[in-house]
Parts: C-alpha cells; structure tokens; sequence
C-alpha cells in the first residue's frame, strides 16, 4: 500500500624489535595529527580534529555490514601502502573493471599510485575461478594477511562484493575524498561469504518527486556499498510520467511536468535512462522499472485523454489521494498504449524483470482489472521480460508462471490477503519481503521525527532489522522467498538529504536481513556494528538519522 502522502517541505599490530615497533607508532600518530591531514567535513580539505579512538585502531576481520556467513581471525594484519600494485588476470576486462573502481576508490584517501597490473607478484590480487567453492554468483573469499591480500570468486559480481568488505575493513576515512596521511590497514584472516537471498533490493520512487540522474546515481553508489543487488524505479504514478516513451511522446511533453505539491517535475531520456543502468550494472546491480498499472496512472490519462472512461480530458494532478484513476480494460486506445509502453521499456531494460504495479487500483472493476492484468503479464511476456508486481496481483488475478510478487502487508493484513501470497507462492511464484511495517524507509522513525509517515506504523531501527524474510509469512516457505526490498516513497521526500535521512541507518540493516545468515543475527551485537557505522556515513557525505537505540560514536555528525 502506499498510503496518501504530503510534501515535506581482532588482530595484533606486525611484528618487530620493541624500539621499532615504538618508532611506527609515533610516526603514524605524528601523520595523523599532521596539520590539514584530517577533514572537517565530507570531500572537505583542511585541518579537524584528531582521529576517534576507534577509528584508530584496527577492525576486527568482518565486523562490517553485511555480517558475512564466515570469519576466520588469524594472524598479523595487510597494509595498504604506497607501493600496493592491485594484481588482476591477464586479458580479463571484467576483472579489471572491478580493480579500476577498487583502486578509484582507494586512491583520494591514501594518496597512492595504486596501479593495476598483471603481475601475479602483486600484493592485492583479485582472482577469478569459475569452480570456487562455495561461492555461488555473488560470493567472494578474502584472505588478508602479511604483505598480501586476495580475493577471490566465481564471478566480477562476487568480486565486487568483496570489494565492499575490503572498503568497510578499511578505516572508514577511506571513504574521503583528499589525502588522509595515516596507517590503511585490513586485520589477517579469511572472510568466506555468500549471500542468502538473491533479491536484495532498494526501491526509489522518482515519480512523485523528480529526482536527477546524478541523484539517483549517488544512491545507487550508497546501496552498492551494502551489497544490495536490485534497483527498483518507481517510474509513473498519478503526479508524473518520468520516462520517455518515443511512440507517446506527449507523456513526458504533458505529463512529466508536475510532482507532487506542483513542482516543475522532470523526466529522464532515454540516453540518461540508459546512463543509469549502465552506472548500476557497473556496481552490479539490475535495474527493475516499474510502470505502475492499471492504476495510479493519471499522468498516462492527462497526457492522452482517449485512455480516459469518458474520453475526456483531464487536469494534471499534484495532490496526495490515491486509487481514484484506471486504465479501461477492453478500449483499443488501451491496448494500444499499453503495448507502445512495454515494448519500450522492455527494449531498455537489459535486467530479467519489468514491475507492473497493480496495486490500489480502487476504480477498477475486478473484472477489468483481471482482464487488464491478464493481458500485461502477456505482453511483458511477448517483449522478452517476467512480470513483477504487487501483491494484489494474487487475489484479483493469476500471476504469470515465474513472476515475481512484492508482498507490502502489515502485521495486521487480513489472512486471506496473506493466504492468497502463499497460494501463489505454492503455484511457483517467487515473492520479494517489503513488509511496510517493516520495511518502508518513508515511515516515520518515531512519532517526533520530522519526516515521514506513520500509516504503516513508526519504523524504528530495531524493528526494521529485527524480523526474518524467511519465516514472516505464514504459508510461504523460505524456498519461495526470493529476498527482501526496502522501498523509499518520495511523497514526502523531495532532496537528496531526505532520502538519506529516512534510509540511514535502516538500509544497511535490510540489506543484512537479505544477505546474512538467520542464524548469525543478533540485534545487541548489530547495534554496535552499526553505530561503528556513523564515521563511515559521515566520511560519505550523508545525512542520517541518530536513532537513539543505536551506540553512536562521539564526534559523529549532529
């Protein structure tokens, strides 16, 4: 449901003779205190205050997020040093993609060369094997120790992975962008994870508040660090088209120009749509658009008034309601359209999957709605893609065979809307956890957070992290459960630190929910991984939320 919304505007240091080892330490804490060596903000230069004890010393091997499946301590720790060469496979361009963002990541920070070679002589080495075991897809095997660090997987996508467990090993002033002048060390050991879901995704909803394509790019840069794996757009809606369709091109002339609370809107062409899921698919992860049918599809209705019950025009709109407009089933014009837009879509989207809505389609008849869905699910089909869609396809129509259904309900859903999800997950379809309760970045923290809403109930920290995809459902075993999804409605979001502000720090926790092993989670020992987060968040430039349940180290933001 999306409710009514409102604009709101363990590892010991190396070796050495004790004088030695005394001489290294001073040296390094004499860098750190060095004048202009630490920032005073995100990117920012110039001097700040000294480093926190914590961010001193060094990480525990796999005290990061994702908790990974597997952690092996031992040994003296790998450092990261001006004379580091990042060691990739002779004529393996996948490989080397994934080295070339490491070592761009790494070197503002460090101020190293970090070069890419192919010299298996290197101290960083990312390897490839297609028959690592057990490492699936998307999982990765890192050994850390003295002089050398390597990671491995089956695939570029199991590499990249591990490249964001490298990063969260690494001093969180990693993630700044100008020289830091201190000791880059990752504690010894070996990390061996894997993934326990598939789907692990983070909805955006650019349809009810525009957001750019640079903006939408930071938060694909944000998620990737957690590992998540699936971007899902939220592309259409009552207040604004954001897609360009070439065959209907009134859709964004027309009905791309408003927003909620009547701003300027936007859209995206198809070059800058293409840019997005080129950037996503160079983090690895697919994206999934989402042309919401057959309701919430005003936009679609304003820009060509034929799609409308009575064929009349309409007035664009920019306030919060929902359920009031629909497709009309059995209207060439609508079938017509329909077909243009998929088609489209499908042509640009490279990922397995188009999401189709099909939710809070309250002016639709149940007969229509059955006819009109039926007939999408066949012309997604037609087009080479799997449908996806909310779970109300599950009682008022037949999901396709392999679709995908995205279960939003509440604690207090009736049973039969819950017993309809299981019944379509006995007949082979895979369901995504979005449980708003749950799940809904939009929902407020608490009753005095600023933003949000609370329709769904207050959404704090523990509570979106406390609860398992697995077992949530009654009726829908863990074999049907695909992964989970963390959705950000922006009827209430309008700025990039908004967005932030209401998906940190609950987006790291569900991205654990869906990577991690159940049987590894504990809430009072995440905490505390989670608070070592804030260094991170603010070396990141994002705006968070200090939940009060959650150690916050002193010295972070606000």
């Amino acid at each position: 449901m999306r409710a009514p919304v409102r604009r709101v505007t363990p590892s010991a240091h190396r070796r050495g003779p004790p004088v030695r080892r005394r001489l290294i330490a001073l040296t390094v804490l004499l860098l750190a205190a060095a004048p202009g060596c630490a920032e005073t903000g995100p990117g920012a230069a110039g001097p700040g205050p000294a480093l926190p004890a914590a961010e001193a010393e060094l990480r525990p091997l796999g005290r990061i997020i994702p908790l990974p499946a597997s952690v092996g301590p031992a040994g003296d720790p790998y450092a990261l040093t001006a004379a580091t060469r990042i060691g990739v496979p002779a004529r393996d361009p996948a490989v080397r993609a994934v080295a070339e963002q490491l070592a761009a990541r790494l070197r503002p920070a460090t101020g190293f060369p970090l070069p890419v070679v192919t010299d298996p002589a290197a101290d960083l080495r990312l390897l490839l094997d297609p028959a690592a075991e057990p490492l699936g897809d998307e999982g990765y095997r890192l050994r850390s120790g003295p002089g050398r660090l390597t990671l491995t997987a089956r695939t570029p996508a199991g590499l990249f992975r591990g490249v964001q467990t490298i990063r969260q090993q690494l001093p969180a002033a990693i993630e700044r962008t100008t020289p830091q002048h201190r000791a880059w060390r990752i504690a010894g050991g070996t990390v061996t994870d894997t993934p326990r879901f598939p789907h692990r995704g983070a909805m955006l909803d650019v349809a009810r508040h525009f957001l750019t394509v640079d903006e939408v790019k930071a938060y694909i840069d944000r998620i990737a660090l957690y590992k998540i794996d699936k971007l899902h757009l939220h592309l259409t809606d009552d207040q604004g088209w954001r897609l360009a369709v070439d065959s209907r091109p009134r859709l964004t002339a027309v009905g791309a120009a408003t927003e909620v609370g009547g701003g300027p809107g936007g859209f995206y062409t198809k070059d800058q749509y293409r840019s997005l899921v080129r950037h996503a698919a160079d983090r690895h992860i697919e994206v999934i658009p989402e042309i919401d049918l057959p309701g919430h599809t005003h936009a679609a209705l304003f820009s060509y008034p034929e799609l409308t019950c009575d064929g009349k025009p309409r007035e664009p709109y920019t306030g919060i309601d929902v359920g009031f407009s629909t497709l009309r089933a059995g209207k060439e014009a609508t079938s017509a359209f329909v077909d243009d837009v998929l088609r489209e879509i499908a042509a640009l989207t490279p990922g397995r999957y188009v999401h189709i809505g099909g939710d809070e389609a309250k002016s639709t008849t149940a007969a229509d709605y059955r006819t009109l869905m039926t007939r999408v699910q066949r012309l997604v089909a037609a087009h080479g893609k799997e449908v996806m869609a909310w779970h109300r396809l599950t009682g008022d129509a037949t999901p396709a065979p392999g679709a995908l259904i995205q279960y939003w309900g509440l604690d207090r859903t009736t049973e039969e809307e819950k017993e309809e999800v299981a019944e379509a997950a006995g007949a082979g379809a895979g369901i995504v956890l979005s449980p708003a309760d749950r799940a809904y970045l939009d929902m407020k923290y608490a009753d005095d957070t600023p933003l949000g809403l609370r329709w769904a109930g207050t959404v704090p920290v523990r509570r979106a992290y406390e609860w398992d995809p697995g077992t949530h459902l009654p009726g829908v075993p863990e074999s049907a459960v695909r992964g989970v999804e963390a959705p950000l409605w922006t009827g209430t979001l309008a700025t990039p630190a908004q967005l932030d502000t209401m998906a940190f720090p609950r987006l790291p926790g569900l991205a654990e929910l869906g990577w991690s092993p159940a049987g590894g989670r504990d809430w009072d020992a995440y905490k505390v991984r989670l608070g070592e987060q804030a260094h991170r968040f603010d070396a990141l430039g994002i705006d968070w939320y200090r939940a009060p349940e959650v150690p916050w180290p002193a010295g972070t933001k606000r």
